[in-house]
Order: C-alpha cells, then structure tokens, then sequence
C-alpha cells in the first residue's frame, strides 16, 4: 500500500517536471524553435487541429521559422491562427510557405522572460507541494485505518518529503538553465 503511494506521488512528481520543461520549450529565448508554435491550432475542416498536425514547421536559421502547409488552402487560416495565439510575431506568407521571423531579444525583454520563468517555476513548486500533501494524506489515513504502522508510516513520509526535495533540486536546476539561455547574447 505505502509504495504504491510513493510510486503514485512520484509519477505525479515527474509529469509535473515534464510540464514545466514543455512550458519553459514554448519560452522564446531568442532562437527560433519549433515547439514556439505548439499552442497554435488551427480550423481544419471545422475542427480545431494543432498546427504541427496541418504543417511542416523548420528553423531554417536561428531566427526564423518556416512553416509549410500540406494543404495550400490553409495559408490563411495558419496565419490567422498564429496571429490569434498572441505570440509576439507577425506571420508572413509567400503563397506557398509562412515565415516567422524572430527579432533579437532586447535587455528589458529578456528580464521578463526571466520574470515569467521564475513565475512558472513557482506554480511547479506549488504543485510539487501538493502532491506531496496529497500523499502525505493518502499515507495518513492508512496508518489511521491500521493498515501500516506508525514507523512504516514515518518512513514513507520521509521518503516522500525526498522525492519533494529531489524534484524541487530538479526545478531549480531547469530554471538556472532556462535563465542562462535566455540572458545569453
């Protein structure tokens, strides 16, 4: 019962991770990168469709981004969409391709990007906290319903503030990385 809590709390823990690292992917840190265009979906056929399901999206250079429709009917309905995401970027088509062009970063604007970074990082450590409540809880009630002991209950209580401490090391960790690609020039 008890590792099936601490493997619940731990999975919980790592889908978190992967969550904020896709966050901070999305994150422009002045080079052009695909994933930048993950949250654009697109009106395919009256359904919404993301858009690296309609296109072909590359960096062609480091701060461009090319994207190519496989349906050439979707031009329009591409840049609408990636005008409607609100990403900061114009989206500029030649009839058959759409190019985003990324302009450097200012100092100013990089300092924000660092703000928002840390602010994700923040709401991932919350989370992080409350799967550990959760399964502090979990482990609680199952001492109460004497199911376990109160030293096996100890035991998985420290074994899940570890787990905290050790995926909370891991944020810190992505953050630094994240602000050293953001601030570098």
């Amino acid at each position: 019962m008890l590792e099936q809590v601490l493997k619940e709390a731990e999975e919980k823990m790592k889908k978190s991770l992967a969550a904020l690292q896709r966050e901070y992917q999305s994150l422009r840190a002045g080079k052009a990168n695909p994933s930048f265009l993950d949250k654009v979906t697109v009106n395919y056929y009256d359904s919404l469709m993301p858009l690296n399901q309609v296109a072909t999206i590359s960096s062609p250079e480091a701060r461009l981004l090319t994207i190519t429709p496989w349906d050439a009917s979707l031009l329009k309905d591409i840049e609408k969409a990636i005008l409607k995401a609100n990403l900061g970027v114009t989206p500029q088509s030649d009839g058959r391709v759409i190019r985003v062009a990324f302009p450097p970063l200012t100092e100013e604007r990089r300092r924000e990007l660092v703000k928002l970074a840390k602010k994700y990082a923040e709401e991932f450590r919350v989370e992080m906290r409350n799967h550990r409540r959760l399964a502090n809880d979990e482990i609680k009630e199952l001492k109460e319903n004497g199911k376990t002991t109160e030293d096996e209950r100890d035991w998985a209580l420290e074994r899940v503030q570890k787990l905290l401490e050790k995926y909370a090391t891991q944020i810190d960790e992505t953050l630094s990385k994240k602000e050293l690609q953001i601030m570098e020039v």
